[in-house]
């Protein structure tokens, strides 16, 4: 093959990889982009050690689960949190901001309570009664005068609704692009905003990934612009009263403090190290307890805000941790500001980014066509390590950010290409063989004999993995009345829906025998969490395969219910059969107790059967104790357990367990009571069943 061919498979796939970008939407340019940044943002950070000595200047107080564990559970009455305020302020702050949204009135002062029950019965007397009894909203609003301190609002778009002017100052006519907006928005008591220094946005917007990477400083509210709870705890630390916008350039300027202004107002974060916050937090126990040192917050600006997921909406997914408190967010874009760090994306971006997806694209052409397949590679590396260089440079520099990741995977694409049309007959050979395998074999089976051609029998292993079997009720008798064209129609069917359930939940499709699935989770790749996906897919089917028996064909064949064993072991899998055929597969005492599981939903009424130690590694608020079973080819016990069903009430829920807890004590009174449970929901066969087992019990065994 010449060497024209691949530099012209090379421009062509540089043309259409052009035509991607400019078709592709903007959200997901944006996320890719945003990722790229995510990379160059974190490189960054490490390489910046001189502001590991830096004064903290910025201190976040929590309400983690020790403070709660001292205190009690969230919601805390306000009294509570004003003696959190008091004792923050004790240190002489030179601010404080509350990531917490305060909009109700607390429920538990007897001024509100007072309140509250003069409103419904309609006794002024107890109305006014709430003037002479402690009111801890009351109490909150007058902590705030021991220090300056900010509450938050959250954007509420169905709610209309205006918070207090802020005064913004103009320098010029500033070009800010639209700002994040809602119609209205959800703020503190009136009393606190009365009481407060200060009031500013709690509301982080996420990307569409649902990551945090940026904190408002302008948001819009009912066409007003608001600020953002970063910039006012900045405010009011610098004694400002108001802020001035710059248009040329656009700045923003709270106090002494000065930053550059994104169009959209939201400040992009450059990730802060979760070691060195650990450093800079303290937990609310600490300051309630009196167990900390005033000295740490002087001068300082402190944010409190919960981390605990009691909390409720406080935990965010950021590019560090998945479950970030957004106190912590906040704390981190309050040290941007007082740096004056603001990353942006070198303009125009899309123009900057097409060129150097074209210059990095000619260059792969080049080395694919010019070079060996080796030295062509690493040239390639070279120069996409040289973009990311130059990108670590930019920010380091100037906080200003191009993204390296888009030309990078051009290139990378492109060279592919072109190195891959130099061998386009090795490649064609590979698809072939790779064709005629699939035939006979599993897709995952084939890649693997692809990948290692001498590997004609895998080894086994011993490996954890949670089994799922399923069977349809009275099939047998089906298949004898059934026309054979019309049962194999509706199988296929059932087949490919029960197949695509186990496979988007991660299980693998071992076999199907008969009317049987079998299924495996954690095989052969690891699953994370893989007896709850098991379970969810085991829901997942006995949903499925109701509304499937309801269908034109499988209601006229009388499709039988489908049931479900699950049951979570060591098992040894590998590759098992003769040359010419093999079966990934696994072997052991699971998959046999899986397959008694299953046949017991016969007996026990259920339509899943989860074994004890499938369920000991799930929720157990959602899964109903069936009693304890014993089955064939295994000693002992089972206690065996299904997921309650959907149709079933709270309160029907409740009376079953506790009807359960009897049996220990007294089976003919928890007979008695499932058989009442029974009567209550007929369809449900399992409390009539259990009820039956409880009776046939004698007073000896």
């Amino acid at each position: 093959m010449s060497r024209r061919a691949p530099v012209m498979a090379g421009l062509v796939t540089l043309a259409l990889l052009f035509i991607v970008l400019l078709l592709l939407p903007r959200a997901w340019l944006d996320l890719i982009r945003e990722t790229a940044f995510d990379v160059v943002l974190v490189a960054d950070q490490r390489l910046r050690r001189a502001e590991e000595n830096a004064p903290p200047g910025v201190i976040v107080v929590e309400i983690d689960r020790r403070a709660l564990d001292a205190v009690g559970p969230w919601p805390w009455p306000r009294e509570t949190v004003a003696r959190l305020i008091e004792g923050i302020a004790a240190g002489k702050p030179a601010a404080i901001a509350i990531d917490i949204l305060f909009a109700e009135p607390d429920t538990r002062s007897p001024a509100t309570l007072a309140r509250t029950l003069g409103n419904l019965t309609g006794r002024s007397d107890l109305a006014s009664l709430a003037e002479s009894l402690p009111d801890s909203d009351q109490q909150l609003a007058q902590a705030t005068g021991h220090a300056p301190v900010a509450f938050g609002f959250v954007l509420d778009p169905d709610r209309p609704g205006s918070l207090p002017e802020i005064r913004v100052l103009t320098r010029g006519t500033p070009a800010l692009g639209p700002l994040w907006s809602a119609t209205g928005a959800i703020g503190p008591l009136p009393s606190l905003v009365a009481a407060a220094g200060g009031l500013g946005a709690l509301s982080l917007p996420g990307d569409i990934d649902g990551i945090v990477r940026r904190v408002p400083l302008l948001v819009a509210v009912g066409g007003k612009v608001q600020v953002g709870l970063a910039p006012e705890a900045v405010r009011l630390a610098r004694q400002a009263s108001a802020y001035l916008i710059e248009a040329e350039p656009l700045r923003l300027h709270v106090g002494d403090a000065t930053i550059p202004l994104p169009q959209d107002g939201l400040l992009r974060l450059a990730p802060y190290p979760a070691g060195r916050r650990a450093a800079l937090t303290l937990s609310a126990a600490e300051v309630l307890g009196g167990r900390f040192n005033p000295e740490r917050v002087a001068g300082a600006i402190v944010l409190v805000g919960g981390s605990a997921p009691e909390l409720g909406g406080s935990l965010r997914a950021t590019i560090h941790d998945a479950l970030t408190p957004s106190v912590q967010i906040q704390s981190d874009a309050v040290r941007q500001i007082m740096a004056g760090r603001v990353p942006r994306a070198v303009e125009p971006a899309a123009i900057i980014g097409l060129g150097l997806v074209g210059a990095l694209g000619a260059v792969a052409i080049a080395a694919g066509a010019a070079l060996t397949p080796l030295i062509g590679a690493v040239s390639i590396v070279a120069m996409i390590a040289l973009t990311w260089i130059a990108a670590l440079a930019l920010s380091l520099v100037g906080d200003r950010l191009i993204d390296p990741l888009t030309p990078s995977v051009a290139a990378a694409i492109t060279f592919a290409v072109v190195s891959v049309a130099s061998f386009a007959r090795t490649r064609q050979r590979e698809t072939l063989m790779r064709r005629r395998f699939e035939q006979h074999l599993a897709p995952a089976v084939v890649s693997r004999i692809v990948q290692d051609p001498g590997a004609l029998k895998l080894s086994g292993e011993r490996r954890e993995v949670t089994a799922l079997f399923t069977d349809v009720e009275g099939f047998t008798t089906m298949t004898q009345r059934a026309d054979p064209e019309r049962l194999v129609a509706v199988l296929d069917e059932y087949f490919e829906g029960m197949a695509a359930l186990a496979i988007a939940h991660g299980g693998m499709v071992d076999k199907v025998v008969g009317d049987a699935v079998h299924a495996l989770f954690n095989a052969p790749l690891d699953l994370a969490d893989h007896p709850r996906r098991a379970v969810e897919c085991a829901v997942a089917i006995r949903t499925w395969a109701k509304d499937f028996r309801q269908r034109p064909g499988p209601t006229a064949l009388g499709f039988g219910r489908t049931r479900v064993g699950v049951e979570t072991g060591l098992v040894i899998v590998g590759d098992v059969g003769i040359r010419t055929k093999l079966d990934y597969t696994a072997h052991g005492d699971a998959m046999n107790v899986t397959a008694r599981l299953e046949a017991a939903n016969k007996d026990l009424g259920s339509t899943i059967c989860i074994g004890p130690s499938a369920a000991a590694r799930c929720d157990p608020t959602l899964l109903r104790p069936l009693g304890v079973i014993t089955v064939r080819g295994h000693e002992g016990p089972l206690a065996v357990f299904e997921p309650w069903p959907e149709e079933a009430s709270a309160g029907w829920r409740q009376a079953y367990i506790e009807a359960f807890g009897v049996i220990a004590s007294d089976c003919e009174s928890a007979a008695a009571l499932m058989e009442k449970l029974g009567r209550e929901r007929p369809d449900d066969p399992v409390p009539m069943r259990l009820a039956q087992r409880l009776r046939a019990i004698t007073p000896h065994m």
